[in-house]
């Protein structure tokens, strides 16, 4: 019997780390009959080799929303961009033009916009989105452009500051959640469902100017009284400016504080001007109106000028020029107004196109219409 050398024993102890690599060790004892030594057998596992992630496909824009060329996009909604492959940290986000309030966040393969109050009403925005391939930096732009301001909410707004005949009540559950800038915004897209209710005392004529949810003529004034009191150009229109005044006023809860008058200036004998202000009528009197060939515009108008003293000048029907002290006047169209004007008598056709009235009810009615007011003259 060979003798087993110790270099062999040694072998066979265990593992063997194998040179140049990793090693796995077979043991292999000695045989107890036989003595034959089994031979020790190690299986080496070469380093493993690294292999690079194949490269990223460039990136690539599947989809923008808002579509790029809608114009109907709701102001107040995310605009998102989707991409072919998940963003990374360094991949750059997308930018608007022009530039809005709000941040940008990396979700998968979307880059979201939430905005901090909102686009506004009638604005082209433009997505721009970065792009570098083979080393070549491009920008793809997206454009759309959001909806106009609902009049439903425009009413809603007015109704609700002060500045209608009538009140309005959001259903159960339907407002607005909360008054910030934001709801407010969202809400000038999409209004909360309710119900308008008249405020009692004023003539029936007035409800004939009103049509909810379409501009009318009663909009006309409400809007001119918003105007004058957060100092605004008058135009009766709802425009950017007076949208986004009306919209800090609804989050404010800044109310009208004058008040809401409506006048009828009538031709029949006696001409009189009856004036109605929060539902109670405060002032009934004799008025001269326009003569025949110098009428007073018939009609529904708002008050858009109030001067407590001025000289009125202008042209009488036979050429000569008139340039007459006047007080208590408030324009309502063109160059008629209501104001007081001595005269021997009131009720009978004498103006030429005003409606006059005696001193004392001219100073209440300059109190009783204030800007946005609306006078009726009606035969």
């Amino acid at each position: 019997m060979r003798a087993v050398s110790r270099k062999t024993a040694a072998l066979a102890g265990g593992a063997i780390i194998a040179a140049g690599g990793l090693g796995v060790g077979i043991y292999a004892g000695v045989s107890g009959g036989s003595g034959t030594v089994h031979a020790v057998h190690a299986v080496h596992a070469g380093r493993a080799a690294v292999h690079a992630p194949p490269p990223r496909p460039p990136l690539r824009v599947v989809s923008v929303t808002p579509a790029s060329g809608s114009r109907d996009a709701n102001g107040a909604d995310d605009v998102t961009v989707t991409f072919n492959e998940p963003l990374i940290a360094s991949d750059p986000l997308p930018s608007l033009s022009p530039a809005v309030a709000g941040t940008w966040q990396r979700w998968g393969k979307t880059a979201m916009f939430t905005p901090q109050t909102g686009i506004p009403a009638k604005t082209r925005e433009t997505v721009m989105v970065s792009q570098t391939v083979s080393g070549v930096r491009s920008v793809e732009k997206f454009s759309f452009r959001t909806a106009a301001y609902s009049t439903l909410r425009l009413q809603e707004l007015l109704a609700q500051l002060g500045y209608l005949p009538m009140s309005w009540t959001a259903e159960l559950g339907a407002g607005v959640q909360d008054e910030s800038a934001a709801a407010q915004l969202a809400a000038a897209y999409q209004p909360p469902p309710g119900a308008f209710r008249w405020q009692q005392g004023y003539p029936s004529a007035l409800h004939s100017f009103w049509q909810e949810g379409h501009p009318n003529t009663l909009d006309e004034g409400a809007i001119t009284a918003f105007e004058w009191d957060h100092g605004l150009a008058l135009d009766g229109q709802a425009g950017p400016r007076v949208w986004a005044a009306l919209l800090r006023a609804a989050e404010k809860g800044a109310h009208n504080q004058h008040g809401y008058s409506y006048a009828v200036a009538n031709y029949s004998i006696p001409e009189s001007l009856t004036i109605w202000h929060d539902g109670q009528q405060v002032l009934s009197t004799a008025a001269n109106l326009g003569i025949s060939s110098a009428p007073t515009p018939t009609g529904t108008f708002p008050v858009y000028e109030k001067l407590p003293f001025q000289i009125m000048k202008g042209t009488n029907p036979d050429g000569s020029h008139y340039a007459d002290p006047v007080q208590w006047v408030s324009y309502f169209v063109g160059g008629s107004a209501v104001h007081y004007i001595p005269r021997g008598s009131y009720g009978f056709p004498q103006s030429v196109g005003c409606v006059e009235l005696p001193y004392t009810a001219s100073q209440r009615a300059y109190h009783y219409l204030p800007y946005g007011s609306l006078v009726t003259v009606t035969r």
